[in-house]
């Protein structure tokens, strides 16, 4: 399981859960979206009995590890400042879905989360920051604190603000995936690959390497 990390106080760079710490050493990773990348896009999904992984990503994971991969969870959370959902039953699903992981051999190297919006119902959550993908804040946090080779690395999501966000973090492979909401065509055009499904990432990373 990762290390447990949490920043009290939510400020314009997000709020990480989880993350373990490089050492200093230069690492290449992959940047994973949550909802319809990893798990079913139910809508607002915060608790157990809904949370539902995509087939073959838990799989997927693991092989990713396996080549050598770290792995880095970047999720917009907006429920939370919608009033949706509470901070702390978004901590308490993120820790099962960790531990769940790392059950099946996937241990997340970190997780960052943005629970703002503009519009937010919880004048706590209601600003407009800098980590609410398609801003790039917290991928850019991750970069800083686990010296991420940024070029070398790729954003795997199923939206376009996951590819924007890649873009302006300088990520150096933005892969769209089919799992979540229907593609619009500005969103494929803004990726460099479209796959079906994460889980077809590590044979895609795999030929690319040949």
């Amino acid at each position: 399981m990762s290390t447990f990390l949490h920043a009290e106080t939510c400020d314009t760079s997000g709020t990480s859960l989880f993350q373990e710490q490089t050492g200093g050493k230069v690492s290449t990773r992959n940047f994973l979206d949550r909802d319809g990348t990893i798990n079913v896009d139910h809508g607002y999904v915060h608790e157990i009995d809904n949370f539902e992984f995509i087939d073959g990503v838990i799989d997927a994971m693991r092989e990713l590890k396996e080549m050598g991969y770290a792995l880095v969870l970047v999720t917009n959370q907006s429920g939370i400042a919608r009033g949706k959902f509470t901070e702390a039953q978004f901590e308490t699903l993120t820790e099962w879905m960790d531990w769940s992981l790392a059950d099946r051999g996937v241990d997340l190297d970190g997780i960052y989360y943005c629970p703002h919006h503009p519009q937010g119902a919880v004048e706590e959550y209601r600003q407009t920051c800098d980590c609410r993908k398609p801003h790039p804040g917290m991928l850019i946090s991750a970069r800083d604190y686990l010296h991420i080779d940024m070029a070398a690395s790729y954003m795997v999501g199923d939206k376009l603000e996951d590819m924007q966000a890649a873009a302006a973090a300088d990520v150096g492979t933005k892969v769209l995936v089919r799992t979540g909401k229907p593609l619009t065509e500005e969103a494929e055009k803004a990726a460099d690959w479209v796959l079906n499904s994460l889980a077809e990432l590590p044979a895609a990373i795999k030929k690319q390497q040949k």
